[in-house]
């Protein structure tokens, strides 16, 4: 069996897809179904149970999935032992968002564990660029909330939070319980550098254009609000000061947190931190 083959069988088995597992690893469906049907004649035995609307795994499926999910990670572990006998024993990680966050945390914990002798870099983004440097070649894989524009990125979801509005604490609107955009209209809002990503701008002025002063930073946006009134998004379950309010939107998609990467990357340090990540903000 080719470690190729198997991290295929692997991504259909935790999609449980076939559609979703071949956007996952950015090739088309039928070299894909092709490989694991070859897969299955060298195992000799059906490995999914195939339906119209997605797969399971057969009980042969099932052992073959837990002895890959062991070889291909003792697989990683010897090339990134190699990597930094040869001196590539560095990674770079984008950050943008909050540093408190129990997910990041825990993430730094586990990476820590699992890769002792591996010089871990931090790039702290601010919120002009949602990609951290990636574009640029600056980090090797970010930690950042969607959306953006993926093109040639990979993206792992991590988890989801709700959104609300940020409110000065005396702001009239910081009394209710819960608000909608349409009740944010007449405000003004942060607005970020020309040249960022439109589809990250649109996110976080509610999908539609907006008037206000131009923020690079969390604290610029704080000192705006406080100082100005002006009023922006933000995810729930951040602690602010007293002098600030957040208030749940009802009608805004939530706001996901993600890891991302360079499309084609093989860096097996950067596949390590992602599944650590995926487990870490699992919790």
């Amino acid at each position: 069996m080719e470690l190729r083959t198997l991290r295929y069988f692997m991504a259909v088995a935790e999609e449980l897809h076939f559609g979703r597992a071949a956007n996952r690893l950015h090739m088309s469906q039928p070299p894909l179904s092709r490989a694991i049907k070859q897969l299955e004649a060298d195992v000799g035995a059906l490995l999914f149970i195939r339906a119209p609307t997605g797969v399971t795994l057969t009980a042969v499926g099932t052992v073959l999935f837990e002895e890959a999910r062991a070889l291909l990670d003792h697989a990683d572990r010897v090339r990134i032992r190699v990597s930094a006998a040869a001196g590539a024993s560095t990674i770079t990680v984008g950050i943008l968002g909050d540093a408190t966050d129990p997910g990041v945390f825990r993430l730094a914990a586990a990476f820590r564990r699992s890769h002792p002798g591996i010089d871990i870099r931090i790039r702290d983004a601010d919120l002009t660029d949602p990609t951290c440097g990636l574009r640029a070649q600056l980090v090797d894989v970010a930690l950042t909330r969607a959306p953006f524009d993926e093109t040639a990125l990979t993206v792992r979801a991590l988890r989801t939070d709700p959104v609300g509005v940020v409110l000065r604490a005396d702001d009239p609107l910081a009394r209710q319980g819960r608000l909608r955009l349409a009740e944010l209209s007449d405000r003004r809002w942060f607005q970020f550098p020309q040249g960022t990503d439109p589809v990250w701008q649109s996110y976080w002025n509610g999908g539609r254009p907006r008037e206000g002063p131009v923020v690079r930073a969390v604290q610029e946006c704080l000192q705006a609000v406080l100082w100005n009134g002006t009023i922006g998004l933000a995810p729930l379950g951040h602690d602010l000061p007293a002098e600030f309010a957040l208030v749940p939107l009802t009608d805004m998609a939530p706001s996901r947190v993600v890891a991302v990467w360079n499309e084609g990357d093989t860096n097996p340090l950067i596949r390590s931190f992602v599944e650590t990540a995926t487990a870490a903000y699992g919790h």
